[in-house]
């Protein structure tokens, strides 16, 4: 029997390549910390909450072009990629929220409102 021989060669690590790297992550990384940074000094809200997910999907369509090697590719592909899946991530909120509602609307669980405004009325009118 022959022996098998392979004609692979071991390549040098690129350094341009391993940079690269590091950047995305330091980019990740620093959007992260920002996210982490309004999380704590940011009263919870509807404006928080936009910023959050329009982090979100800030860092999704990095990551896709990235790390997918979409980036360097036609607009399209990478759209056709990251675009169902906000559609997805919308429904499955809608779908939450309606359910949400009817369950509560079932179990006759009232969402609490603030008092009503009293006038003050002088002694005498």
């Amino acid at each position: 029997m022959e022996q098998a021989t392979s004609n692979v060669v071991v390549q040098p690590a690129d350094r341009k390549k391993i940079l690269g790297i590091w950047k995305v992550a330091l980019y990740m990384a620093a959007i992260t910390a920002f996210e982490y940074v309004l999380a704590f000094n940011m009263p919870a809200g509807t404006l928080r909450s936009a910023i959050f997910i329009g982090l979100t999907i800030w860092k999704a369509f990095y990551i896709v072009s990235e790390f997918m090697h979409l980036g360097h590719e036609v607009k399209g592909l990478m759209y056709s990629v990251v675009l169902p899946m906000m559609f997805i991530m919308w429904l499955i909120v809608a779908l939450v929220n309606l359910e949400g509602g009817a369950i509560k609307d079932a179990k006759g669980i009232v969402d609490v409102e603030a008092p009503a405004q009293t006038e003050h009325v002088e002694k005498g009118h």
